[in-house]
């Protein structure tokens, strides 16, 4: 049977379809449309679908919509309850009632009938739970917040999920963090990860003051009292200049975050005994919060969905309504699951850009000796990522030798500056070099300790705190790139090469060959490695 999973009501619009239980393919709107996340998550933007995406599912499985068996949106207007953005959010309600008609318009041969409303937070606990190396797992889910509550926790077992507790809105640690982004200058439901970056410059010494304001209740669940931000710093405007009191309120906040998840943890071990966890809902994305909970809570093993955010909906819709027809969802098999390109298409694209390339006889040395003569690398390859990670497949790769080159890739992408860039490494390398952390970590989930003796000589992707987001490189998932780390260490005695997105700032990262042509054209990225072609800047413009 055809399973296709959407998310639309909030932000991050995606599609995924999932057939006999397998994960077919997955993809986010923004790939296609190029605004990033989508679309804003206000609520007369909840009838935006993400079109491109379903339709490129569809054709990538071979089937028209007439060939699906349901429909899984991840929303489902009937638990509405509560109304936090006011009058506003029945537009929401009736956004999402009137969606299976929608997606009859967008997906022409598609039965209005066969469209399914899942729960906010099943889905997400779906996207970790079934899509897990495991049956048997406890499950918790932190957001922002869906129909009425803002957090989930439960456990899967064989498949089934037993749900324990749910936090009721407003309460909510997901919109107290959006809260706090705001506050100071970011772009809330956007731009959180800049907070978590920003703590690491800070103190938490307004954390005995939130403790009083945020707080589990004892069941499972927790309350988040009005928080005066403006008593801890003074509010930022977008683009002006935080202070030490700013980075100390992010720091308190993301502490404070790290202990209630911890809490919540606790509490779902004693109710479960489960020795592994597997999360969702945007506050997994926290890879600080997530190590924290890893080296410090209960469970022995903690997996996280790399679409831990509302696009990774789609995939757990999809995959609970596979799992309620009886087809038992296999294990998610990574991140690549978006589109890709022949070795064929990819050339055409390059000649028709009429932009000189070669095909090196040995891609994966010819890459190293680019990025050991300290050239940045926009490294294009097989499947694009789902989720908001690059893995390897749609990159920038640089050098960490050098402590510049956080400043030089941060103005390349258009970046603040506070904020870290992340290394790759061998998965057989990783443990004498990071430790804390979790090893394998594919999916750049969870910061890890730096090694002193190694801070040294890989400073570019070492944060102020001494911790980088490290991924590990499988040569059985990754067999190339696995090969370009071997190659670089040869040349230059590192086994690490910084990793981050392929795209510049406000802007999706790059997803097709035009995307790829584009971005290399208008940054300062000294090669472009396209498929098995390489382009070197210098050349492209001595035309």
């Amino acid at each position: 049977m055809r399973f296709l999973g959407i998310n639309a009501i909030f932000h991050d619009p995606a599609a995924a379809l999932v057939a006999d239980g397998q994960v077919v393919a997955a993809a986010e709107e923004e790939r296609f449309s190029r605004r990033k996340h989508g679309k804003r998550p206000l609520p007369f933007s909840a009838w935006e679908l993400p079109e491109q995406a379903a339709a490129w599912c569809l054709r990538e499985a071979g089937i028209g919509p007439e060939d699906i068996d349901a429909v899984a949106y991840s929303y489902d207007p009937a638990l509405v309850r509560r109304h936090p953005d006011g009058d506003w959010e029945d537009l929401r309600t009736t956004y999402a009632v009137r969606a299976p008609l929608f997606l009859s318009t967008a997906l022409p041969g598609l039965d209005p009938a066969q469209v399914r409303f899942v729960p906010h937070h099943v889905a997400h606990a779906a996207s970790a739970g079934l899509a897990s190396p495991w049956r048997d797992c406890a499950v918790l889910v932190c957001d922002g917040r869906g129909e009425d509550v803002s957090h989930l926790a439960g456990r899967y077992q064989d498949g089934e999920l037993e749900v324990l507790a749910a936090q009721r809105l407003p309460h909510s640690l997901g919109l107290m963090y959006e809260d706090v982004t705001e506050h100071l200058g970011f772009l809330r439901s956007c731009d959180e990860y800049k907070v978590m970056a920003l703590a690491s410059y800070g103190r938490p010494r307004h954390l005995e003051a939130l403790r009083e304001l945020v707080h589990t209740t004892g069941d499972g669940g927790f309350h988040v009292e009005p928080v005066d931000w403006n008593g801890y710093a003074k509010a930022l405007a977008r683009g002006e200049s935080w202070t030490c009191d700013h980075a100390d309120l992010a720091a308190s906040v993301q502490a404070r975050l790290e202990e209630v998840l911890l809490e919540l943890a606790r509490w779902l071990h004693e109710r479960t005994g489960e020795r592994r966890l597997a999360m969702a809902g945007g506050v997994a994305l926290n890879c600080v919060a997530n190590t924290r909970l890893l080296a410090e809570g209960p469970f022995d093993e903690v997996w996280v969905q790399p679409a831990a955010g509302d696009s990774g909906t789609a995939l757990g819709g999809a995959l609970h309504l596979a799992q309620a027809h009886g087809e038992p969802a296999a294990p998610m098999p990574g991140a690549a699951l978006g589109r890709g390109f022949t070795d064929e298409e990819l050339g055409a694209w390059l000649d028709v850009a009429r932009v000189p390339y070669s095909r090196p006889p040995d891609l994966a040395a010819a890459v190293a000796a680019e990025l050991a003569a300290d050239r940045i690398v926009a490294w294009f390859q097989g499947r694009s990522e789902y989720g908001p990670r690059a893995l390897g497949n749609r990159s920038l790769l640089a050098h960490p030798g050098h402590a510049a080159n956080t400043e030089r890739l941060n103005d390349v992408k258009g970046r603040e500056q506070f904020r870290p860039i992340a290394p790759m490494v061998l998965e057989s390398r990783a443990a004498e070099i990071f430790g804390r952390g979790p090893t394998p970590s594919p999916y750049m989930l969870f910061v890890h300790d730096v090694h002193p003796s190694w801070r040294d000589r890989i400073p570019a992707v070492v944060h102020v705190d001494g911790t980088a987001r490290v991924q590990t490189v499988s040569p059985a998932a990754h067999p190339l790139l696995a090969r370009v780390l071997a190659e670089f260490e040869s040349r230059t005695g590192l086994p690490v090469v910084v990793n981050t997105s392929l795209n510049t700032a406000g802007r999706p990262m790059v997803d097709d060959p035009r995307d790829a042509l584009e971005c290399f054209g208008s940054s300062p990225v000294e090669v472009l490695v396209l498929g098995p072609y390489l382009v070197r800047r210098g050349e492209v413009f001595a035309q």
